[in-house]
């Protein structure tokens, strides 16, 4: 375990509430998934998701947690820390809603959310990685004050490193 404290796992926002994940969630977030055209995957492989999700929050203490909008309270994405393709001690921020939630700034809000949790951490810096032809995503990270780290070229393209130190 870490030195680290836990990130809040509920947190609020004008708009949004970010939570723990629930088995509810699993067909929703199926169909999020889908929206990547690569198939929808199943119910019960999106539950043992859930399932390792959860294991993973309660042994790092960092979470990537379910979004919903807080006056409608339908689920829009989710969003969080994640140790991806970086450390337990500089997590990555990660970030995906559906298609239908775009371009109304709820990734930003959540983001900024998630950047005000891993501060009360006591974490000193945060990555992102993005496709590099995820123009959208990478303007979010921008205006959360996400700067260019560098580039890296994987399977599928470009992807784009970017951090940010905290507070």
């Amino acid at each position: 375990m870490s030195s680290y404290g836990t990130m809040p796992f509920h947190l609020e926002t004008e708009r949004l509430t970010l939570r723990p994940w629930a088995e509810s969630d699993a067909a929703e977030f199926c169909a999020l998934l889908s929206e990547r055209g690569k198939g929808m995957p199943t119910v019960e492989h999106i539950r043992t998701a859930i399932e390792e999700l959860l294991t993973a929050t309660a042994n790092t203490g960092i979470a990537l947690l379910p979004i919903e909008r807080r006056g409608e309270g339908d689920f829009i994405g989710y969003c969080g820390l994640i140790i991806g393709r970086s450390t337990l001690e500089e997590p990555e921020i990660a970030y995906e809603l559906f298609q239908r939630a775009h371009g109304r700034g709820y990734a930003t809000e959540a983001a900024g959310a998630v950047v005000d949790a891993a501060v009360a951490t006591g974490r000193q810096r945060l990555w992102s990685t993005v496709g590099a032809w995820n123009t959208p995503s990478l303007r979010v990270l921008e205006k959360l004050g996400f700067q260019r780290d560098h580039v890296s070229m994987e399977d599928n393209g470009e992807v784009v490193w970017l951090t940010r130190s905290l507070p």
